[in-house]
């Protein structure tokens, strides 16, 4: 009998075989790998071109049919050619590589009451509070004056210390806990803890008045040491990119193994499901050309050279173009082709329900989750799908058997956000968002269920796979 209402399905009861289980943990344990080793945008681009090294495709261009192409190391754009013409379109998954974190300032370093710090400046969508009294570690690069980059990596490290921001004690916070919770964390009291030894004695630069050795000991204390360690000097941290990111692995969550915790799955999740995804597929026999996007400052409006409004995909298409099918043109590539967003979506919260609006919300374990639209308040700034590219991704997941949802994100005036759907929209492809659900989206510890990612995977296979 059919049945004409419509029900999303619970993954954990379709991939219920010891055959399913094996392939989902296994893909749960490559994933928390890269999740813990990729906290920046340029560990995760790094990672996604030495897989696509090893897989064939070449840095030097796209005339062997598998090229890639990075810009500064955040952004990446990866291309295999298919069995028909570039006139039939390109497959293309996009994603971004940034997350919501702690920027160090430019003039980061200071002393206050002997204790050495690291001022911040956060980037994205944070919730403060969630920063403060937690371990964290150092990520990030340093560009010395003679042009020589300098990788940092500290807090990782079995028996390597860790960073704090240090909280305000409840014995003296009776007026901070009055204040409106944006008013009660103030950004500039976001700094990081990173010593207080002073300086020896012997060590001390003779030259300097008595006052000022007083007031920097432990300052240079810890500039010898980063000289030690790195040979910088303080100038050297005005060409710095160091960010802050919580400490520690990625984690399986919950007795029965069944979630996935960590920092920066929004959207590192979608990276590596992207690229899983295409290297899967490249054994059979695609027939549209598939294409990898992977772009930076998603989370600060996809600004800059690395971002979704700069022209890196441009110019990575009509090289693309010049390779795969010169007589192809670029309008005509970009009108016949299909893309998907690829970007977290909330999941249903189940302290916080009264916040969704339940009847068009995601499911944790139900699957990839589609969102028609994004944007805010009437659908601004959003891309809002058309109905019949979403006719056709349904129709080739269910033939797949392929469990998905759909959802919008929290109530009409309560909620809201945005992807860089709407930015290549505008080339007149086809487009939608697309991808897992997230419980504590933004924070430093996210959740995620394993049955998602492979159901994901899955849908991502079947999109680069189908006509």
């Amino acid at each position: 009998m059919h049945a004409f209402d419509y029900s999303s399905k619970n993954c954990w009861e379709v991939y219920n075989s010891n055959q399913d289980e094996t392939a989902i943990n296994q893909l749960s344990a490559r994933y928390l790998d890269f999740l813990g080793a990729c906290k920046t945008e340029r560990e995760t681009v790094a990672y996604v071109a030495a897989r696509l090294e090893a897989a064939g495709f070449s840095a030097e261009g796209f005339g062997s049919g598998k090229g890639m192409r990075n810009i500064q190391g955040k952004a990446i754009f990866a291309a295999a050619r298919g069995g028909l013409g570039l006139s039939a379109g390109l497959r293309i998954i996009f994603a971004h590589t940034d997350t919501p974190r702690l920027d160090l300032k430019q003039r980061p370093l200071q002393e206050q009451s002997e204790v050495a710090q690291f001022k911040t400046h956060y980037y994205g969508g944070i919730r403060k509070y969630q920063w403060f009294a937690r371990p964290l570690a150092l990520h990030g690069v340093i560009i010395r004056e003679d042009g020589a980059s300098v990788r940092v990596t500290l807090g990782e490290a079995k028996g390597e210390p860790v960073f704090a921001i240090s909280d305000l004690l409840p014995h003296l916070a009776s007026a901070q806990m009055d204040q409106p919770l944006r008013a009660a964390f103030e950004a500039e009291k976001m700094n990081l803890i990173i010593g207080h030894k002073p300086e020896p004695v012997k060590k001390r630069d003779e030259r300097r008045k008595k006052e000022e050795q007083e007031q920097n000991r432990i300052k240079n204390h810890i500039l010898r040491l980063l000289h030690a360690k790195y040979g910088i000097v303080e100038e050297d941290l005005y060409s710095a990119e160091l960010q802050a990111v919580p400490a520690g692995p990625a984690v399986e969550v919950g007795l029965d193994g069944s979630l996935l915790g960590g920092y920066g799955q929004d959207d590192r999740i979608n990276v590596f499901l992207g690229l899983e995804a295409l290297l899967a597929s490249l054994d059979g026999e695609n027939s549209h050309s598939c294409c990898l996007v992977f772009l930076d400052k998603e989370e600060i409006g996809s600004e800059g050279s690395t971002g979704a409004k700069s022209r890196f995909f441009e110019y990575c298409v009509q090289d693309v173009i010049a390779a795969f099918d010169p007589g192809a043109g670029f309008a005509e590539v970009m009108l016949a082709s299909r893309a998907l967003s690829a970007d977290v979506h909330a999941a249903v919260d189940p302290d916080w329900q009264d916040l969704h609006e339940k009847l068009n919300s995601a499911l944790l374990g139900h699957g990839p989750c589609f969102c028609k639209f994004t944007g805010s308040r009437g659908k601004y700034e959003a891309n809002d799908a058309h109905p019949e590219y979403f006719a056709w991704l349904r129709g080739i997941l269910n033939k797949a058997g392929i469990p998905w949802q759909m959802a919008e994100l929290g109530k009409v005036d309560g909620g809201g956000g945005g992807t860089v759907a709407m930015h290549f929209a505008g080339y007149g492809m086809n487009i939608i968002d697309c991808g897992p659900a997230v419980l504590s989206m933004h924070s430093p510890f996210e959740l995620t269920s394993k049955v998602d990612l492979y159901a994901t995977w899955l849908a991502f296979k079947t999109f680069f796979s189908s006509r």
